[in-house]
Order: structure tokens, then C-alpha cells, then sequence
């Protein structure tokens, strides 16, 4: 017969303090469990978001990123011609031949510098980026020395405010205008135009990369087929979407990695506390426990029993760690990414999955903190336990 959950409510309940302490202990930790989730999440969803299965990404064979890449300029042509390649109403290959190089920029308001992406473009980037739009002033006019800056980057770089100059190579830019980039890895980016940067930049002769819009997304395996094995190229083609998802892996998973170990180390003092918590309960209900043995309840009823109500107590440290963690989603920060040594700027992301795992992981620790207690009130000798000792 087992002893009811109400039972174990109610002693929560006549322990007021002690059950606050430890579920804020727990909810701490599990605070900090559900931020690191929300940080790695937000960093794929930031790279995720600049990938599209209906296009494909040509970079030199070997390059594992834009930076290490070269596509040359006869190439492009070639990869344009494609009759894969989707073409727009005007009658031009839906495509964008990009040039990606980093330059170091003081950060604003703060001591130090950062890398930032500086993207050549096609002058006509909103046919293919539809999702890249203009929030504040104008675009650059194309074939001008002007640029582009993402907000991201112009509220956390200085010199990037309309109406600004800023150097490059041996030429200085213009600031014309910002823009908006839907969240995706582009919010962390300059753009100009290709046919300016590039020798200013000194890449003449190749771009970085040449994206692709697919008539039939169905089509990818032919057209990486024919062209990877076209000598005159040295390419390797993948799925835009797939790219991204790869240049976001490796920093995502050191992210949840570092996140983890820093969360186990303070879920053991958290268990403690729950540990603790228990102890007092049990050596508080000596004569409690041996009257429930003396009604008939067995001692694993008793011993389950308390391993509930220790998990219990996690559950409400767990419930307050998620609404410790639900303030931090949409708040925009900024790391490097490991893949392009660049810094990106992305939002946290508290997902319904990360507060699922962060009650979990609240669980958890109720039950390894709970079961050495519940196993001693399971064998808590009865008569001893009536007379008091």
C-alpha cells in the first residue's frame, strides 16, 4: 500500500525555510543548466536561419569555410550556367558570388577589439536575399565606396553609425545605412559591393564562395555530381542549409559541454542541500516513520515515499529555475565562432525542450539526493523509533 502524495505536500509545507533554501539552491542550478542550453541554441538557430535547403554553397575543394575558400571568377561563370540554377524574372542566374574577408574593429563602449565579417555582395543582393532589408538609411549605390552595416554590429562596434568612415585596406567607406537580417548569421556582418572591396581587400581574381538559388531542390545531387567532377573547378558543393549547420556544430557543442560540467559541479552542492533537507526530515519523523510501519506500510512504501517527496522539492527548485532562466530568452550576445574566428551576434533561445531538460535534470538530483535518506527511514528500527531514541 503505497503512502499518499499529499502526505509528502504537507511536510514540505511545515518546513518552510528549509524547503525554500534548498529548492533555490536547486533552482540556481538549474537556471544556469537551461542558460547554457539557450546559449547553444541561440548560436545554431543564428546560423541555422542563414541557410536554405533550396540553395546550394560551391567552395574551393578542401575549404572547410568561406575564409579558406577561392572560387575563381571563370568558375563562377561556369556554376551560374548551370541549368540547375534557378533564374529570377529578369533573366539572371539566381546567384551570389560573395567575397568574406575579417578585419579587427574596437568594440564600442568597452576596451578592446574583435573580429568582424566583411562581405562583398552583388549589387543587387535583394534578389537573393530576401530576407536582408534595409531598417535604418539607404543601401550602398553600387560600384560606390559605401558599405553596409548589420544593427547587430553598428551598436556594438564603433565607427559603424551612419555617417561614418571607416578604413579598409588603404581606402576609406561610407557608412550609408543598417540593416536587418532576420536573426541569421548576416546580423553579424558589413556588406559592400564585390566589384569595390575585392581589390581593395586584395582578393582580386576569386571569390570566397558562390551561392546558388536551385530550380528543384530535388536536383542538388546532379548538379554537385557534375560539378565536382568537372576538372576546370575544384569545388565541393553542399546544401546551404547543411553548411551552416556544420559551421555551427563544433562551438554549440563545447557550449553545452562547458555548460554542463560547470551545472554538474554545482548540481552536487544542490544535492547536498537536498541530502541534508531529507536527513532532517527523516530524524524529525523518527516516530512518524515507526507509526506508518506499525499500520502496515512496508519499507519500501516509506522508502519511496520520502525518494517522492525528495523529488518533489527539486521539481519546485526546478520550476523556479525556469522562470530565473525565461527572462534571459531574446537577449542579444555576442562569441566567436570557432569556425571562422569572426564574432556573431545572436539572441538566447529558451526553448520548450531546454525547460523540459532543465525539470529533468531537476529530477535527477531530487533522486540521487533523496535516496540515501529514504533508504534509512525505510530501515529506521521501529521500536527505537516509538520510544523516541
Amino acid at each position: 500500500m503505497a503512502i499518499p502524495i499529499s502526505y509528502n505536500v504537507r511536510s514540505l509545507l511545515q518546513r518552510p525555510v528549509s524547503t525554500a533554501a534548498t529548492a533555490i539552491g536547486v533552482g540556481l542550478t538549474v537556471a544556469i543548466f537551461i542558460g547554457s542550453l539557450a546559449l547553444a541554441a541561440g548560436f545554431q538557430a543564428a546560423l541555422k536561419r542563414s541557410g536554405s535547403p533550396q540553395n546550394a554553397v560551391v567552395l574551393r575543394k578542401g575549404a572547410d569555410s568561406e575564409l579558406s575558400s577561392g572560387v575563381t571568377l571563370d568558375a563562377s561563370s561556369i556554376i551560374r550556367a548551370h541549368p540547375e540554377v534557378a533564374v529570377g524574372p529578369d533573366g539572371r542566374a539566381m546567384a551570389s558570388a560573395d567575397m568574406v574577408v575579417l578585419t579587427n574593429q574596437p568594440r564600442l563602449g568597452q576596451a578592446g577589439s574583435s573580429n568582424v565579417t566583411v562581405r562583398g555582395v552583388d549589387a543587387a543582393f535583394e534578389r537573393f536575399r530576401p530576407e536582408v532589408r534595409i531598417v535604418d538609411g539607404r543601401r550602398f549605390a553600387p560600384g560606390s565606396d559605401e558599405i553596409i552595416a548589420s544593427r547587430r554590429i553598428a551598436r556594438r562596434f564603433a565607427g559603424f553609425a551612419i555617417g561614418d568612415r571607416i578604413t579598409f585596406g588603404q581606402r576609406a567607406f561610407n557608412v550609408v545605412g543598417h540593416f536587418d537580417a532576420a536573426g541569421s548569421a548576416f546580423d553579424s556582418e558589413v556588406w559592400g559591393d564585390h566589384t569595390v572591396l575585392m581589390p581593395t581587400l586584395g582578393r582580386q581574381g576569386a571569390f570566397s564562395s558562390v551561392t546558388v538559388r536551385l530550380r528543384d531542390p530535388a536536383g542538388f545531387d546532379v548538379f554537385k555530381a557534375e560539378l565536382e567532377r568537372d576538372p576546370r573547378l575544384g569545388i565541393q558543393v553542399q546544401r546551404e542549409d547543411q553548411y551552416y549547420a556544420n559551421q555551427s556544430e563544433l562551438l554549440a557543442n563545447v557550449i553545452r559541454v562547458m555548460g554542463t560540467l560547470i551545472t554538474v559541479i554545482m548540481a552536487f552542492g544542490a544535492m547536498f542541500g537536498a541530502m541534508n533537507t531529507m536527513y532532517a526530515a527523516v530524524g524529525a519523523r523518527t516516530r512518524e516513520i515507526a507509526t506508518l510501519l506499525v499500520l502496515g506500510f512496508s519499507p519500501i512504501a516509506i522508502m519511496l515515499s520520502f525518494m517522492i517527496e525528495s523529488v518533489c522539492l527539486a521539481l519546485i527548485g526546478g520550476v523556479v529555475g525556469c522562470l530565473l532562466a525565461l527572462p534571459i530568452n531574446g537577449i542579444v550576445t555576442s562569441t566567436t565562432n570557432f569556425s571562422t574566428f569572426s564574432e556573431l551576434a545572436f539572441a538566447f533561445r529558451v526553448t520548450p525542450d531546454a525547460i523540459l531538460a532543465g525539470l529533468i535534470f531537476a529530477a535527477i538530483m531530487g533522486v540521487v539526493g533523496g535516496f540515501l535518506p529514504a533508504l534509512r527511514a525505510a530501515r529506521q528500527p521501529i521500536a527505537a523509533s516509538l520510544r523516541g531514541a
